[in-house]
């Protein structure tokens, strides 16, 4: 055989290597492919969720709409009626008077007649001359038969300078015996009880009674309780014609004077 003296050309050369570049493209690419396999990662799973019971339920429908209120219905006026004159009442019969049945007379049993009792005169206030006044008890003539607590009650000075320290004792008899009070008659207010003054309604003239009154009221009890015997007489002023009261009994106590008719019981407010 005989070897060719011309060398075979370089075709073939090149055909070798293209396929060996090919190779390795080719281990490349799968080495590529197969490092991006190892290389991805799955992605995670979401977890589980267990499912949830829903219970569809339909709504109830709305409520009908509310009806328009109707605008209210207007009355007919009446015309009132004219009265009528009420009717006449039946005439009532007459009643029938009761029938009275007869009774036997009933003689009264015998009475006594009581005597019938004199009306209670008023005894006038007196005015007293000197010669009534004869033995009457005056300032400094004694106060009584007895003494009371030990010491001397000279209720009669004590009386007097009370009647004299009161203006309305003075006026009240200038008042009413204005003559007497003039003159110096005495007049007389009490004799047992209290008499009245001419032109007064109660016995007594007004603040004289009620003066005495307060004054013996408040006097010692023991000096109250000293008898008396005939008129006491007490002056209002100093001299022969000074206006004078008279009060008195035949025997009495200057407490009788608190409980005579007429009189009430003396109270200091």
């Amino acid at each position: 055989m005989t070897r060719p003296l011309i060398d075979p050309p370089p075709r073939r050369r090149a055909s070798r290597a293209t396929k060996l570049a090919a190779g390795l493209v080719s281990v490349g690419a799968h080495a590529a492919v197969l490092a991006a396999v190892l290389l991805a990662q799955p992605e995670p799973r979401p977890p589980e969720v267990e499912p949830i019971a829903v219970d569809l339920i339909q709504p109830p429908p709305p409520p009908p709409p509310e009806p328009e209120p109707k605008p209210p219905a207007l009355e007919p006026k009446l015309e009132p009626t004219p009265a009528r004159p009420p009717s006449p009442a039946p005439p009532k019969p007459d009643p029938k008077p009761p029938t009275r049945t007869a009774r036997p007379a009933v003689r009264p049993p015998d009475v006594e007649p009581l005597a019938a009792t004199p009306a209670d005169t008023t005894m006038m206030a007196a005015e007293l001359g000197e010669a009534d006044l004869a033995g009457a008890t005056t300032v400094g003539t004694g106060s009584g038969d007895g003494v009371g607590d030990g010491a001397s009650c000279d209720m009669v000075r004590r009386l007097q300078a009370a009647l004299r320290r009161n203006p309305r004792v003075r006026a009240a008899l200038a008042s009413t015996h204005g003559e007497a009070a003039a003159s110096g008659k005495a007049v007389l207010v009490w004799n047992g009880k209290w008499l009245q003054s001419p032109n007064q309604v109660g016995r007594g003239l007004a603040g004289v009674r009620e003066a005495i009154i307060m004054e013996v009221g408040f006097a010692p009890a023991a000096c109250r309780a000293d008898p008396m015997r005939g008129l006491v007489v007490v002056s209002l002023a100093d001299g022969p014609r000074a206006p004078r009261l008279a009060l008195g009994d035949a025997a009495w106590r200057w407490s009788d004077l608190l409980f005579a008719p007429g009189t009430r019981r003396p109270s200091r407010g």
